[in-house]
């Protein structure tokens, strides 16, 4: 594979634009930039939590999901209906996937506080990163002059569950107890 990035700075973003991979020019401000970097981080938070596992099944599951928002970005980035790499086996991938996770966790009765150790914590963050990418990306869809694969909205969409999966597996994993929200009235009975 040749190099591609000989020079990292190119100074032609120093104006507020910058280029799509289709050759376009767009404002840094525009929605598909900030769909761009939403991925981007989303990303940075799945390796993120990666980097605290070290022996999980979860690891091969999460390296090929950064693998797959490298597609989407691509997608994002060229801005054409012919490019699309997304596709319905991803999003049934991800559904397989969470089942598979979901199997043998307990049936949940309450909702769940984004706590634990670190690594749940991370993939907690990664959940609520992707439901941002989510949103985004939803009102980049709904611009008329915009082009978005339903495929890559309904795989950000599965991808959040399986986040929040991927953060309940890990708790079990480490044998971690869930932290588990408890209602105003409960509390304050709690607490007498």
């Amino acid at each position: 594979m040749p190099n591609r990035l000989t020079k990292i700075y190119t100074r032609s973003g120093d104006q507020g634009e910058t280029s799509l991979a289709n050759g376009s020019r767009v404002h840094k401000s525009s929605l598909r930039i900030e769909v761009l970097g939403v991925v981007d981080e989303l990303n940075s938070w799945i390796g993120l939590t990666l980097s605290g596992l070290k022996e999980s099944e979860l690891k091969p599951i999460l390296k090929n999901v950064q693998h797959q928002l490298f597609d989407l970005g691509g997608e994002i980035a060229v801005a054409t209906s012919d490019y699309k790499v997304i596709d319905a086996d991803d999003i049934t991938a991800l559904e397989n996937t969470l089942d598979h996770l979901n199997a043998d966790l307990p049936t949940l009765k309450e909702f769940i506080l984004p706590g634990g150790s670190q690594s749940v914590c991370n993939a907690h963050m990664a959940r609520t990163v992707c439901r941002r990418a989510e949103r985004v990306i939803i009102a980049l869809q709904a611009i008329d002059s915009e082009t978005v694969n339903p495929h890559a909205v309904a795989y950000l969409n599965r991808l959040s569950d399986l986040l929040f999966v991927a953060a309940r597996f890990l708790a079990s994993e480490n044998g971690e107890e869930e932290v588990l929200w408890k209602p105003k009235a409960q509390r304050t009975n709690s607490e007498h």
